[in-house]
């Protein structure tokens, strides 16, 4: 490491990154392991800025970029994002959740990054904050590959909002391991519903682990539309997965039994969120 810089205010840390180039820090549960044993080049920590932490409700949710998992696992939060809560601990180990952060999660962009199924379920956007100004798009849009983001050089991902309608419903996080905890997921599924008068009105659900990037389910989700909550899960078949999904064989597990995995965990998360 060069330099390490920690800004207190989110203009002067665009003003730094503008610059020059320097690797973002944002809680390093993620960057400390991958760089080893020393950080290469100029670092940028976005963890002392006030605006960048803290959940604020208005219409809908806005989560600060570098608010932690702990924070996200212990606030009051409705049913619906009751999703994200349970992914939020099993984010690694207890001084992982105390670290690590929701922003630092997505700009990671890794395949099994448990925050994003939760995320994409709930429709979430993610902000921008760069020397042209802020701007918003979908997390499904920001996220483009493998450790692949549509972060432009000069920006920093300042939020996360959830919108209004996100926040109705039930939802569920269930995901799968070779060991409870401390585990990257083979496969984990985030599903949130909607029921009225004994039926499904509307389904959101997400697997991750399975492709590049996690993807939503648009022919799952449109199955379980008028099912009631005992008739649900039956309608989650594993071709429906497969036409969205592209599983890869790797030390973890075979694509043909993260498919599996990935069927079964998609009705285990629609039934927990049903009940």
């Amino acid at each position: 490491m060069r330099s390490y810089a920690r800004p207190q205010t989110l203009d002067e840390a665009i003003g730094l990154i503008t610059q020059a180039p320097r690797r973002i820090l944002a809680g390093g549960t993620d960057l400390y392991p991958a760089a080893g044993v020393q950080l290469d080049g100029d670092v940028l920590d976005l963890t002392g800025i006030p605006a960048l932490s803290g959940m604020t409700p208005g219409n809908g949710l806005r989560i600060g970029a570098c608010t932690t998992w702990t924070a996200i696992a212990e606030a009051d939060l409705p049913p619906a994002l009751r999703c994200l809560q349970q992914a939020a601990r099993q984010v690694g180990g207890r001084q992982v959740q105390n670290a690590g952060t929701i922003g630092g999660n997505l700009c990671n962009a890794s395949p099994a990054a448990d925050g994003v199924p939760p995320l994409l379920a709930l429709d979430a956007e993610v902000e921008l904050a760069g020397p042209s100004g802020r701007r918003q798009m979908p997390l499904a849009q920001f996220l483009t590959g493998p450790r692949q983001t549509r972060r432009a050089a000069g920006e920093v991902l300042t939020a996360v909002i959830l919108p209004q309608t996100a926040l109705q419903g039930q939802s569920a996080f269930v995901k799968l391991g070779a060991r409870a905890y401390l585990v990257i997921s083979i496969a984990m599924v985030a599903a949130r519903v909607q029921v009225t008068a004994g039926k499904i009105t509307t389904a959101a659900v997400a697997v991750g682990a399975c492709s590049g990037v996690a993807q939503r389910l648009p022919v799952v989700e449109a199955a379980l539309i008028g099912a009631t909550a005992s008739d649900g899960p039956g309608r989650i078949h594993a071709a429906d997965l497969a036409a969205a999904l592209s599983p890869i064989d790797d030390v973890r597990a075979t694509a043909a039994y993260r498919l599996s995995a990935a069927t079964e965990l998609v009705r285990r998360a629609v039934s927990e969120a049903l009940a």
